[in-house]
């Protein structure tokens, strides 16, 4: 009888990930860039092209990848790269200040990734260049996505000239309505509190970088790569997620209920007062706004983040659950989302990090169940908020604690499957690289 593979032979078959991730993220950008073409707005190619020598769309995200490619580096080479991509990013600061262009950054990152992968590919070998360029990959994809994403959230207004908001509204009474009470709060805390949460919800990327460079610290020189970290997820649901946007377009209250409708917007009601129409219709939006809401990615990447910080140190604990907190506070205050698109949010990343933790244990029975039910939840959660809005609104007693109930369940259901590790730095016996709490774009 053929013997079971050990742990590090299912470590070595996960390394695909990288690969066939990037494959999939070139075919992306090509497939966006033709798509983009023929509908007649900017794809993700000329994005791409002035990261390298024109203006940034983004100063942070080149940086990111940046430093998630550098995990698989030596500390010389980090070094080594870091002060080339500063140096880079300042020449071309000047350029663009004595032009009187905007003052941004982004090149010099963006620069030095791409002569990063050339020379590792050229110089090393073995294990040491099997991990370097996989860190490498590990940035690229970061850059690549961000612009298929940007290309994507444009296709979703093409597919969706008329949206569904006022179903979503209708079924977030049975939460109550919290993104108008989320809104009024925030209104009295005033110009800070706004400040404050608008930094955390739009550097989220960033404090992912923080826990998985954190997770993926100890790779630098060859040495073996943890079987899962939080890099996998956010590629995940930044995959998946989106596709729920072509089905289910969605602007948000403060878009469809709000002054941000630019005429628009159904009825000017958010924050002050939330609106009760027991017989929502399909409305037309503008072509300009994304109909990104549900699920809410934000929510999902924010509770990825929050599990995988939980077998971290103390600070690392802390700063995950600060930051789902203030990401919950944000996209409900902002007026970004409605309150069922959190909780379809938090099972769509319970349900996608399922199909990837411990992946030493293979697929077993328990995962196979815990997917395909997290699944099933994800869509009984879009119908009902599609067909039984009214139904919902009008039993809100019943319909609200039973769709907390149902993330409740699947928190469980991930808890049993996974159970808790003890937090670095914890006295313990066994020690372990990989993520252990539970935990689309706005």
């Amino acid at each position: 009888m053929e013997s079971p593979p050990t742990g590090q032979e299912r470590r070595q078959r996960a390394h695909w990930f990288v690969p066939f991730a990037l494959t999939g993220a070139v075919a992306g950008i090509l497939i966006a860039e033709a798509v983009a073409r023929h509908a007649g707005f900017s794809g993700p190619l000329p994005g791409l092209i002035g990261d390298v020598v024109g203006v940034p769309q983004s100063a942070s995200v080149p940086w990111a990848g940046l430093v998630l490619a550098m995990v698989g580096l030596t500390a010389r080479d980090r070094w080594l790269a870091i002060g080339a991509a500063a140096l880079i990013d300042g020449a071309f600061l000047v350029e663009r200040l004595l032009a009187d262009g905007p003052f941004t950054v982004g090149n010099g990152p963006t620069i030095v990734l791409a002569v990063l992968a050339l020379y590792t590919a050229a110089t090393m070998t073995g294990e040491a260049r099997r991990g370097a360029l996989r860190g490498i990959g590990l940035g690229v994809l970061l850059v690549l996505s961000v612009k298929i994403g940007d290309a994507w959230l444009k296709l979703t207004v093409l597919a969706g000239p008329e949206v569904l908001d006022e179903y979503v509204q209708l079924a977030d009474h049975a939460l109550g309505n919290p993104s108008w009470l989320a809104g009024q709060v925030l209104n009295e805390f005033g110009d800070v509190a706004y400040a404050v949460l608008h930094w955390v919800y739009i550097e989220l990327p960033v404090a992912a970088i923080v826990v998985a460079v954190y997770q993926l610290r100890n790779v630098g020189g060859g040495r073996p790569w943890p079987a899962h970290h939080l890099v996998r997820t956010f590629l995940l649901i930044g995959l998946v997620g989106p596709l729920c946007y072509v089905l289910f377009p969605v602007v948000g209250p403060v878009f469809a209920f709000g002054g941000s409708g630019n005429g628009w917007q159904i009825v000017d009601a958010w924050p002050a007062w939330a609106p009760l129409n027991l017989q929502p219709v399909p409305v037309p939006f503008d072509d300009a706004t994304p109909r990104n809401c549900m699920p809410s990615l934000h929510t999902a990447w924010a509770t990825a983040l929050f599990l995988h910080s939980r077998s971290g140190p103390r600070w690392l604990r802390w700063m995950g659950a600060v930051w789902l907190a203030g990401t919950l506070a944000a996209t409900l205050g902002f007026g970004y989302h409605y309150g069922v698109d959190l909780v379809t949010g938090a099972v769509l990343c319970l349900t996608l990090e399922s199909a990837l933790r411990d992946p030493d244990r293979g697929w077993g029975p328990f995962r196979i169940r815990l997917v395909a039910g997290g699944t099933l939840l994800v869509v009984a959660q879009l119908a009902a908020y599609r067909y039984l809005p009214a139904v919902m609104a009008e039993h809100a007693l019943i319909a609200g604690p039973l769709l907390l109930a149902s993330l409740v369940a699947m928190i469980v259901a991930f808890r049993t499957a996974f159970p808790a590790q003890e937090p670095e730095g914890h006295d313990s016996s066994s020690e372990s690289m990989s993520p252990s709490r539970p935990s689309c774009s706005r």
